[in-house]
């Protein structure tokens, strides 16, 4: 596997790397506390790479490709196969993408499904205290020792169960000009997972710590979504153990656990021969492999080995249909045809007729979408075959009605359906899903090389969760290609997928019908049975051809006035970023490198963003995002720019900035000239075709009742508007207000906003400058010149300081709570060091309240701290934000809590050791940012007008550098002012009505 292209990287990370050493002054060691390290049970410590050959080679069984047993598919050559003689099976590869790093998977072949009655729970509590202590780290010290190797808790290590497996992940960065620090993490790394498999410490003072912390978890999860959940699946799955198995367990059972029962589930599940150690990273494969098999090849399971669960099938005579009534949720109906699942060899052939099948749902899914497009009964529909926790295999269809009426949306969904059994599919429209097919198969081959390590340790994982295998993306093309030649996808073929579908042992159906009705279950089962003729159905609307041709003529290519390197000095003159100016005024940045292959990045930043944007009235900023983008291009419809670009790597998405509006894309060098026409175009001649803005105020008004049901919820809704100070800009649209917006008045809004102001095109990527300047020429840089917008940017607010929380209520359990603190700080580049400072010390915040909270008081799962710094906003705008979801009788405790970490660290500078474990990750994520475009692109969004930003940029390093405890401190001491805090809660409505906390509730709890 190639690693990134060292030609064009290796002088720049050596460089970075250079730049994040602190200075010689002050490179001193800081010794970490000392492991707890003891012996496995027998004695010897056999967990280290320095085991002879013999004795670690004699461990091993054999070096077969276990994964593709029973498969004809050609296996991926990079993967380094073997199993242990204790059963135990490895798969290992080298890749170097990104540089240093190294991506650790240990599966455990047992998950929630795996519980008995009075075990729910114990699979995913047992990933907690996996974390929590074991054979050779202390309690806590795991999460500690891998923060000291440059890893970020909760993205570099973390886990997760599921109905299957419970999977553990690490994500080990490193310098890949020191291999031999690289191998180093990744042996202590092994040795410490080996511990947490084998040897986890489950004290009945461990498990009484951390139960709180699962409990916490479960209380955090939005109650509506579960409650619908449940119901679907006890429905869906009836008389089956995923039935009733969610993997967050009970209370009930979660309470009851013990260390004697947690051990017993341990010792019955966790077993060498139910583990599969993944690795994939910048190392060589043969030493990996020798490092798995001495850190786990002594580990011996504990009693006889279990009899596999009996994961049930469909059962045909359960109970059809069922309702549910949550009016924080959209209504929602939910049909399943449901088949036993069954262990296939995957093979070239089961494979190819999978791909027929999944064909067949895409073009009923894409003809549902059509009709919602055009204004249909249903917001959406989509039709997806899957096969469930090997449980099920399964053909799903979600649909969102229009409103409330769920009815006339079903039988119109069902008439598609039913057309589509009956009528063979169009050549064209089978090749239209072809087309978009292929392209992702190319694009997969295109770009393997770059490939994360982390994104291949992840598809080893999957695979084995449905027993499938994973392979080469050369090798996956073929066997499209293969099929294609073979006439696998001709309309009868499609015809008979079709059928096979909807053909099933059991069908199920689950509405959410928001407002109680007694009548739904027998409507729902009454609809189900009756008939529906395809002739019901819409007449089909035949896609007609369209080409580049039909795109809004531009005007000639423009001029190049002037090109430069952007920075002349620092690390930008290593990028060599072009600067280029066009006679219209448009402004360009071209950065050619080949490190992301085959990929180049497209960004066309335009007008003012927030800056435009009034704040004394409401705009329909929310209804941007869906309706510019799918409003057209001249008179092309949005179906006509989907058959556009079939087959191409084209996209477009649109966001609004703090101080520019932008159409972006993520597209190919062989694309990249149309991908910009596309753009100009749509600058140049937008649709305004209404029916996107009636969709999207349809899409909002249906999510706008969610937002009441969890504290998560309101903090969505109404967080961003109250720190800002209520600003119109960045609220909550309410239900007058969505109903109020049309598509005249819409397009009065934004069109003057998108043709005014400068323009700056970026182009990043694997892209020769010359060519990617003369396709800005021909497409932006043909625009007409741009008016300029000179009107005053509304300056931004923070609130001011309140002795008494803002109190907002939600509608879900009277147990979840939220507590919002947050600290006014500042923005722009003038002070921009302050920014870097303020990201560590946000940084060091959230773990001491991770510890406090969470580890201590067991009263949040997940707390966050964030420091946010615009650098485009005018006045500012910057703060640090600390939230905690937290059970109501803790909201006071957390404000407290979170006062005195802030007085704290403006106190005094923290510690060596716990400053290394917090910069650490900081200068590794960097270090892996500097091979990504999408970093520079940000970095130097806006540059082209605003040399200021430049400079910001060739700092940026050493401020990260010159760090120090004592700057951190200082930082804290500006800006943590305990006389400018402003707080919010977010309450049950019972416990705010009855003023069980002390808060007085604000006026006001929903949208504006």
């Amino acid at each position: 596997m190639s690693a990134y292209p060292r030609a064009f990287r290796a002088s720049l990370l050596l460089s970075v790397s250079l730049l994040l050493l602190p200075p010689a002054s002050a490179q001193k060691r800081v010794a970490a506390p000392p492991a707890s390290r003891q012996a496995p049970a027998g004695g010897k410590d056999v967990a280290r790479t320095t085991a002879p050959a013999t004795e670690w080679q004699a461990m091993l069984a054999d070096r077969s490709a276990w994964l593709y047993k029973g498969s004809d598919i050609t296996p991926d050559p990079a993967w380094h196969f073997g199993t242990l003689k204790n059963g135990l099976r490895f798969a290992v590869r080298k890749n170097g993408a990104p540089p240093g790093q190294v991506s650790v998977r240990v599966r455990i072949d047992a998950g929630s499904l795996n519980e008995s009655d009075t075990e729910r729970g114990f699979a995913h509590f047992m990933e907690h205290l996996s974390f929590r202590g074991s054979r050779y780290v202390a309690d806590g010290e795991a999460k500690r020792t891998w923060q000291r190797m440059g890893t970020t808790f909760g993205s570099d290590t973390n886990a997760s169960t599921g109905f299957v497996s419970t999977v553990y992940k690490l994500n080990l960065p490193g310098d890949y000009t020191r291999p031999a620090q690289i191998q180093a993490n990744l042996d202590e790394s092994l040795r410490i997972l080996s511990g947490m498999m084998e040897a986890p410490t489950l004290t009945p003072a461990v498990i009484d710590s951390e139960r709180p912390v699962v409990l916490a978890e479960q209380r955090e999860q939005p109650g509506p979504q579960v409650r619908v959940g449940d119901v679907t699946r006890a429905t869906f799955f009836a008389g089956q153990p995923l039935a009733e198995r969610s993997p967050i367990g009970t209370i009930k059972t979660l309470g009851a656990a013990t260390a004697d029962s947690v051990k017993a589930f341990h010792d019955r599940w966790y077993r060498p021969e139910r583990t599969v150690v993944v690795i994939s990273g910048d190392i060589d494969p043969a030493v990996a492999e020798r490092m798995v098999v001495t850190n786990f090849g002594s580990w011996k399971p504990v009693g006889p080995a279990p009899a596999e669960v009996d994961f049930g099938k469909p059962d045909p005579k359960a109970p059809m249909t069922a309702a549910v009534a949550e009016p924080s949720l959209p209504a929602v109906v939910q049909l399943a045809w449901l088949r036993p699942w069954k262990f296939n060899e995957d093979t070239v052939l089961f494979n190819q007729n999978r791909m027929v099948d999944s064909l067949a749902a895409q073009i009923i899914s894409r003809r549902l979408e059509n009709r919602a497009r055009g204004g249909g009964s249903f917001l959406s529909a989509q039709v997806s075959l899957e096969d469930v926790a090997r449980s099920a295999n399964a053909t799903f269809v979600n649909i969102v009605p229009l409103g409330k009426d769920w009815e006339a949306a079903l039988r119109d969904v069902r008439a598609v359906i039913a057309d589509a059994r009956v009528t063979p599919p169009s050549q064209a429209e089978i090749d239209r899903e072809l087309a978009d097919i292929d392209a992702g198969n190319r694009t997969r081959v295109e770009t393997a090389r770059v490939e994360a390590s982390a994104v291949q340790a992840d598809s080893m994982v999957e695979a084995l969760d449905i027993r499938e295998t994973t392979t080469a993306a050369e090798t996956s093309y073929k066997i499209f290609t293969d099929a294609r030649a073979a006439n696998f996808f001709t309309p009868a073929r499609v015809l008979a997928s079709t059928n096979k579908l909807f053909e099933a042992d059991a069908e199920r159906a689950v509405i959410n019908t928001q407002t109680p009705d007694t009548t739904a279950t027998a409507k729902l089962a009454t609809l189900l049975k009756t008939d529906v003729q395809a002739g019901d159905a819409a007449k089909r609307t035949a896609q007609r051809k369209v080409d580049f041709s039909a795109l809004p003529r531009l005007g000639a290519p423009g001029k190049v006035v002037s090109q430069k390197t952007l920075g002349a000095t620092g690390i930008l003159s290593e990028l060599k970023v072009q600067d280029v100016s066009f006679a219209n005024g448009v402004r360009a940045q071209v950065m050619q490198n080949d490190s992301e292959t085959n990929r180049v990045y497209v960004r066309v930043r335009f007008g003012r963003g927030y800056n435009a944007l009034p704040a004394d009235r409401d705009t329909p900023i929310w209804a941007g995002e869906m309706a510019l983008v799918q409003g057209g291009i001249g008179k092309l419809s949005q179906n006509d720019m989907e058959a556009l670009v079939a087959g191409r790597r084209i996209g477009l998405d649109f966001d609004v900035d703090d101080d520019a509006f932008s159409y972006s894309a993520l597209t190919s060098p062989t694309d990249l000239a149309d991908q910009l026409r596309l753009i100009a175009a749509r600058m140049a001649a937008p649709g305004w075709d209404p029916k996107p803005v009636e969709r999207a105020k349809s899409v909002v008004t249906a999510t706008l009742g969610s937002l009441s049901a969890s504290p998560d919820g309101v903090l969505q809704r109404d967080l961003e508007g109250l720190l800002r100070a209520d600003d119109p800009r960045w609220g909550t649209p309410t239900p007058a207000e969505i109903e109020a917006t049309t598509p005249a008045s819409f397009r009065k809004v934004w069109e003057p906003r998108l043709a005014a102001g400068p323009i700056e095109v970026q182009v990043y990527g694997d892209i020769a400058t010359d060519k990617a300047v003369a396709a800005i020429a021909a497409s932006i840089g043909a625009l007409k010149p741009r008016a300029a917008d000179a009107a005053p940017a509304p300056a931004v607010k923070f609130p001011a300081h309140n002795a008494t929380p803002v109190v907002r209520t939600h509608d879900g359990p009277d147990n979840q709570a939220a507590a919002v603190i947050a600290w006014p700080t500042a923005g722009g580049l003038a002070q921009v060091a302050d920014a870097r400072t303020l990201d560590v010390l946000a940084n060091v915040f959230t773990d001491r309240l991770f510890d406090r909270l969470r580890t201590e008081a067991g009263a949040s799962y997940s707390p966050n701290v964030q420091s946010q710094w615009p650098t485009g906003l005018a006045g500012g705008g910057g703060r640090l934000v600390a939230i905690g979801q937290v059970p109501p009788e803790k909201v006071e405790f957390f404000f407290k809590l979170a006062r005195e970490i802030a007085a704290d660290l403006a106190a005094r500078p923290v510690g060596a050791d716990e400053y290394a474990r917090v910069i650490g990750p900081i200068k590794q994520a960097l270090l892996r940012q500097v091979n990504l475009n999408v970093f520079w692109m940000q970095q130097l969004a806006g540059a082209s007008y605003d040399p200021a930003r430049v400079a910001a940029v060739e700092t940026y390093f050493d401020t990260v550098r010159n760090m120090s405890p004592e700057a951190i401190q200082a930082a804290a001491a500006r800006y943590l002012d305990p006389n400018k805090d402003w707080t919010m809660a977010v309450l049950p409505k019972v416990v705010a009505a009855r003023q069980g906390t002390g808060l007085a509730v604000a006026p006001g709890n929903s949208a504006r």
